[in-house]
């Protein structure tokens, strides 16, 4: 389970980062997902910095079910702002670039997923980090990085919503 909590932490880590390296295009994205247009910035900063956080304590044993349920709190805040927003075409900002496209069922099914697989990580107990976990973890990383450009694709055949 160990890959999948670094996996976890690289994600909430990364997107972190992200919103402090696109932080006008994520604050305009937070904004219009809040329904705040003047608190984008806010909600930009306090995701971020609970991403952080949970990022920090998933990989710090005794502090792996704090991780799990910051990132389980940040993930399903995401999904319901999504839910609410279901149908309407905007930026998520759920992607390396700006891209505008309408909210689906599989849009809001990737901060369900990734907050489910944080519950299932917080009930099983801390496992050591061996040699081999984080390279693991980047796979995990890489195989959905690939899947978030397979969802970006503008109505392929094989996808309905």
């Amino acid at each position: 389970m160990a890959p999948v909590i670094i996996f976890l932490a690289m994600l909430l880590a990364g997107s972190a980062v992200h919103k402090a390296v696109s932080h006008r295009r994520l604050a305009i994205a937070a904004a219009r997902l809040v329904g705040m247009p003047s608190q984008g910035q806010l909600f930009l900063i306090i995701a971020g910095t609970l991403e952080v956080a949970a990022a920090v304590c998933l990989l710090v044993a005794p502090l792996q079910k704090t991780g799990a349920i910051l990132g389980l709190v940040v993930w399903l805040a995401y999904a319901a702002a999504l839910l609410a927003h279901r149908g309407q075409s905007l930026d998520c900002g759920c992607d390396l670039v700006g891209r505008e496209r309408p909210v689906g069922w599989l849009t809001i099914a990737r901060p369900t997923a990734l907050a489910m697989l944080v519950a299932i990580a917080s009930t099983l107990p801390a496992a050591s980090i061996g040699v081999d976990a984080p390279f693991a973890a980047a796979g995990l990383l890489a195989l959905y990085l690939a899947a978030s450009e397979l969802l970006a694709i503008p109505l392929p055949r094989w996808r309905k919503s």
